[in-house]
């Protein structure tokens, strides 16, 4: 494998190289301002289809190989595999007839334990009632074991058959008399019912005379009971129609209002029976509602007329204090102006004073003396 590897990884190489002069060549092209052209470098694009095909070319034909290769490795697994099952058959053959001609299961020490025909080859485990081995640990000899089993089953078989015919001659004698007692039962049956239905009949003209005798009592108090039902239906119509006027005329229904005046004084009253006050007390109550309203509209006019004389006052004390602000500021800009007229007047004065200061100053000095004899030379 690493002889077919190492022409293929000098082919990479090679493409590798060529690929990277390639790009060397194109890099001096385009960084080289003397050769550089603006726009579209046929030749250029010429030669990288057609390293492109050639590179698409040399990928297939690479391709091509390693497919072949991988077809040839997979032929040589297969081929390997085959020799190698072979190689394993005949193998487990080999060691199967070796086993078979040379390591029978006769020959080996431990074959009796394995025995298929042990059982065959053993002696029973008795050979007749009396075998001295058959002991009784052994458990080889049970009741109804024994050897002569078949001549014991043969004359239990005749036993139990004229055991079996006697049970069918009893069974018979006994169906017999069954037969017999049902007979004479179903003939006593039928005279004690024929005696039972006579009982019966009897028994059923007496219920009927009875019931005809029951249904004539029935309907003699249930006539009884529905005039006494109608006579306490009209007592009880009269009683509710006495009830009616009697509640109708009555002081509850009619309202009497005599009824609620109490025995401890006409002011008070019977509050379970006081139905209202009376036309009069409702007239008293309306009237002194209506003074009490009167008596309202009267203090709140009085007190309207307080609080518009109070406002009139209000009023009237707002109007003095603004003519009396009024008056102080007039006052105050009197005074204002006598004062800045006697200001004015004494800085005037003070103005006159100073300069006469100076003046008598400026004249006693003796420069200013020789300045005046100058100006008088000069003149």
């Amino acid at each position: 494998m690493s002889g077919l590897r190492a022409p293929r990884d000098l082919r990479e190489a090679a493409a590798v190289e060529r690929r990277r002069g390639r790009e060397l060549q194109r890099q001096s092209r385009i960084f080289n301002a003397r050769l550089r052209t603006i726009g579209v470098d046929k030749d250029a694009l010429d030669a990288q289809v057609k390293d492109r095909k050639i590179q698409e070319a040399t990928e297939k034909a690479r391709n091509e190989e390693l497919a072949n290769e991988m077809k040839q490795n997979d032929k040589m697994m297969c081929m390997l595999e085959e020799r190698q099952k072979y190689n394993i058959r005949s193998m487990n053959k080999a060691v199967s007839d070796f086993q078979k001609n040379f390591q029978k299961p006769e020959t080996r020490r431990e074959f009796d334990l394995s025995d298929p025909q042990a059982l065959k080859k053993d002696k029973p485990a008795r050979l007749s009632d009396n075998d001295p081995r058959c002991t009784v640990s052994g458990l080889q000899k049970f009741m109804g074991e024994d050897l002569n089993c078949a001549q014991r089953m043969k004359f239990q078989k005749e036993q139990l058959r004229e055991w079996f015919l006697q049970q069918q001659r009893d069974s018979k004698n006994a169906l017999a008399d069954k037969k017999f007692l049902d007979d004479l039962h179903d003939k006593n049956r039928i005279e004690l019912d024929q005696k039972t239905m006579e009982q019966q009949r009897i028994e059923e003209e007496t219920r009927r005379a009875v019931c005809a005798a029951t249904k004539d009592f029935n309907r003699s108090q249930a006539a009884e009971l529905a005039e006494r039902k109608r006579l306490a239906k009209c007592q009880k119509m009269k009683d509710d129609m006495d009830e009616i006027s009697s509640l109708l005329q009555g002081n509850l229904l009619s309202e009497n209002p005599a009824q609620a005046i109490s025995s401890f004084g006409t002011h008070r009253v019977i509050t379970d029976r006081w139905k209202g006050m009376s036309q009069d007390q409702l007239m008293a109550i309306r009237s002194f509602q209506q003074q009490q309203v009167l008596d309202k509209l009267r203090l709140k006019e009085e007190e309207r007329q307080r609080d518009a004389e109070w406002d009139r006052q209000s009023m009237q004390a707002a109007r003095a204090q603004l003519i009396l602000e009024r008056h102080q500021e007039r006052q105050n800009r009197e005074r204002r102006q006598a004062l800045d007229s006697i200001n004015a007047q004494l800085s005037q004065e003070q103005k006159s004073k100073n300069i006469y200061l100076k003046e008598e100053e400026y004249s006693n000095c003796p420069t200013s003396q020789y300045y005046a004899q100058f100006n008088t030379t000069s003149r």
